[in-house]
């Protein structure tokens, strides 16, 4: 029945992968369901038959598909069914779609769609990797034109030992997510977090991990000579040359002048009557006006190109080392917990600190095993930051992607949860936006957990880094602005500390990187790095704040034994609801019995741990403990010292002097000091106010 079924088998990264095709998915351009160790995925790619109209880019759509299913969960949603993708399924998205994308025909604009579902997952193979590497197999032998074949590789670093593809047990000691796409030649993409690693430790894993790509890279390339079907002819939509000759020769002196400024706003008020005078003077010589901004597209990207090829000159002037003009501020906000804002230019993010108990971490309903976290990172790129106005809808992937790579910068210098037991958010608003916004938000929260006063382990810095091809020439300029991005071929982003690299983005518009190019990417990061830090950040705000916020939530934390847990939660929550209600204060206790308080009251903490402390630990005979009236008797005074412990004060150990009542004295609902005198021999205690009284004014007096 299934005449065209094949089966290759290879392994990859020590492990067997296999690909079948030509039994599922039979009406795809292409199809393949990969195994590598326990893990599945199914890739299927399509195209349109004809280009989409009135269009001046690529549609590719890639997506990734995370099916509960695939773990043995069932969703915990209401409707009980996969809703919207996950953050982590739309990082795995991009993940894809980066190195892919630059493979395809500049000049086609046939709908591509790439969809990966995740069918089955061995924690030990990771299914973004065979995502992309299904994604790369069922491109070659479509029949859709792509220049690939790629491959994709996790590398770790576990004590100091370079791993490809680690598996989960070895990830979790690791120093190093690294990801690297690549073909035979050159690297496609890169994408990294790391705990502060060198530049040449980085380089040394990604050229480690190329070597195990391109095994993949042959192979594939051997199955698509065997089965591959022929490309497609597409309708070819690149600009006319002839009109484009005459456009440059029309306009590029003005176009020129447009762009020889710093300031966006200048740049775009040039351009706009030099774009209705080409419509005006060319509407009529085209059977679509539309290409006529495609055309003045190219022409700015021809001209910035030239200037930074043959003159080294950039659109604002600077050497291509220089940083632009540089500024950081902390406490713009008067009742958050931190903030922090830095501008680069007319690139400027304020990013507020957020402290929160440990309960409020976020709940995580995914396919691998991170079931919360206690850190983070949300981005916000609002259409003012780019002078337009279109409504808000929430964020979009780039938004994700930007505040996850912020997030993987800054992850590796956040204290533990021992150290610092909060959960802590950071929202990076972008102001204004003219180029590399995502490092400007990792400059800006580094101020804001500063001025928040969170102990981090060093501050972190982000800059980028661009460049320019052509043929075997090329060059690098460190802080790209917008133009530099649109026209130029590489947005090399790298955050790191003095230390070393902690996260790394690399977005490609060529076909790939030599180790040269990337070798110096990371020497001109480096360098803007420490300026950054030094010059600017540690001069707005030299050391993390001592004290947190007035406003920020105080947390203290204890542990008791597991079994005691019991006893302070009470039937029915009871005791902890009322330790909660009568300190005023939150309680959350972890099942290895850590128990965390918090409040805005440090008084209201320290009575909450005390009575816990007294639950679940038997008084002491000589302990001072404050307790409260529950009961009166003629004889004396009942006063609970904890929930479920009582101990009885005898009326002639009440007060100083002879009380005649013990309503002279106390009252039901009084709190009151008391001293622990005795513990009998069927558990009963013994109390004396008067001890306690005489106790603390002679502390007093020794002071």
């Amino acid at each position: 029945m299934f005449e065209n079924f094949k089966i290759y088998e290879t392994t990859f990264g020590g492990r067997p992968m296999t690909f079948e095709t030509g039994k599922m998915c039979g009406l795809s351009n292409g199809s393949v369901l990969v195994r590598w160790g326990e893990t599945v995925v199914l890739v299927n790619v399509t195209a349109s038959a004809k280009p989409r109209e009135g269009i001046d880019f690529f549609p590719l759509s890639v997506d990734f598909e995370e099916k509960l299913y695939s773990v043995g969960k069932i969703p915990g949603s209401f409707i009980k069914r996969e809703s919207r993708p996950s953050d982590k399924a739309i990082l795995a998205s991009r993940l894809v779609d980066r190195p892919i994308r630059p493979l395809f025909p500049k000049d086609m604009r046939n709908d591509c769609s790439v969809v990966m579902t995740v069918m089955s997952v061995d924690p030990d193979c990771l299914p973004e990797i065979a995502g992309m590497i299904g994604t790369s197999f069922a491109l070659s032998i479509s029949d859709i034109p792509w220049n690939g074949p790629i491959a994709g590789a996790n590398i770790g670093l576990v004590n100091g030992e370079i791993i490809v593809c680690p598996d989960a047990e070895q990830r979790r000691m690791s120093d190093l997510n690294l990801t690297v796409a690549a073909n035979e030649d050159v690297i496609c993409m890169i994408e990294a977090g790391a705990n502060e690693v060198s530049n040449e430790v980085m380089l040394d894993a990604i050229i480690k991990g190329h070597e195990e790509i391109k095994k993949m890279v042959r192979f594939i390339k051997q199955v698509q000579a065997e089965i591959g079907k022929p490309k497609f002819t597409f309708e070819s939509m690149e600009v006319p040359h002839d009109l484009f000759d005459e456009v440059e020769a029309f306009c590029a002196e003005d176009v020129k002048f447009a762009l020889d400024t710093d300031n966006k706003v200048i740049r775009d008020e040039r351009l706009a009557p030099i774009v209705d005078r080409v419509h005006a003077a060319f509407d009529e010589k085209t059977e679509n006006p539309a290409v006529l901004d495609e055309v003045l597209y190219k022409l700015q990207k021809k001209i910035v190109r030239r200037w930074l090829l043959d003159e080294q000159k950039r659109v604002d002037g600077r050497k291509m080392d220089e940083i632009r003009p540089l500024a950081a501020e902390v406490s713009l906000l008067p009742r958050v917990h931190g903030s922090g804002m830095f501008t680069r230019g007319q690139t400027q993010v304020l990013t507020i600190a957020t402290l929160g108990t440990i309960s409020e971490a976020q709940k995580l309903d995914g396919i691998d095993d991170q079931e919360q976290k206690r850190y983070i990172h949300h981005y916000n790129f609002p259409s003012y930051s780019v002078g337009e106005t279109r409504p808000s809808r929430g964020p979009g992937r780039r938004e994700i992607g930007h505040g996850a790579l912020a997030e993987r910068a800054l992850e590796p210098v956040i204290p533990s949860v021992e150290e610092f037991p909060y959960t802590i958010r950071l929202v990076s608003e972008v102001l204004s936006s003219n180029g590399s916004t995502s490092q400007g938000s990792i400059c800006g929260s580094t101020l804001a957990l500063m001025d928040a006063g969170v102990p981090i382990k060093e501050p972190v810095a982000g800059i980028s880094c661009g460049l320019i091809t052509e043929g075997d020439r090329w060059m690098t300029m460190v802080d790209i602005q917008g133009l530099e991005d649109f026209f130029g071929d590489m947005d090399f982003k790298v955050g790191g500390t003095k230390n070393g690299i902690t996260a790394i983005q690399m977005d490609l518009k060529i076909d790939g990187l030599t180790y040269d190019m990337i070798k110096e990417a990371f020497e001109k990061t480096y360098t803007a790095r420490m300026y950054i830090l030094n010059e600017i950040m540690l001069k707005a705000i030299p050391e993390v704040r001592p004290e947190l916020s007035k406003y920020a939530p105080k947390v203290q934390s204890i542990r008791i034994h597991p079994d005691k847990i019991r006893e302070v939660i009470g039937s029915g929550g009871k005791v902890i609801q009322k330790i909660s209600a009568d300190c005023g204060v939150k309680i959350d206790i972890d099942d290895d019995g850590t128990v965390v308080v918090s409040s805005t009251s440090a008084d209201g903490i320290r009575r909450a741990i005390s009575i816990i402390e007294t639950i679940v630990n038997d008084p002491e005979v000589g302990a001072i403990y404050k307790g409260k009236v529950t009961r009166l008797m003629n004889f004396g005074a009942f006063v609970e010292l904890a929930p479920g412990k009582e101990g009885l004060v005898h009326i002639s150990k009440l007060d100083m002097g002879r009380v005649e009542k013990v309503e002279d004295v106390v009252a039901v609902g009084d709190e009151v000091i008391v001293k622990v005198t005795e513990i009998d021999q069927q558990g009963r205690i013994n109390l004396s106010r008067r001890d306690a009284l005489l106790a603390m004014e002679a502390k007093k007096h020794n002071r």
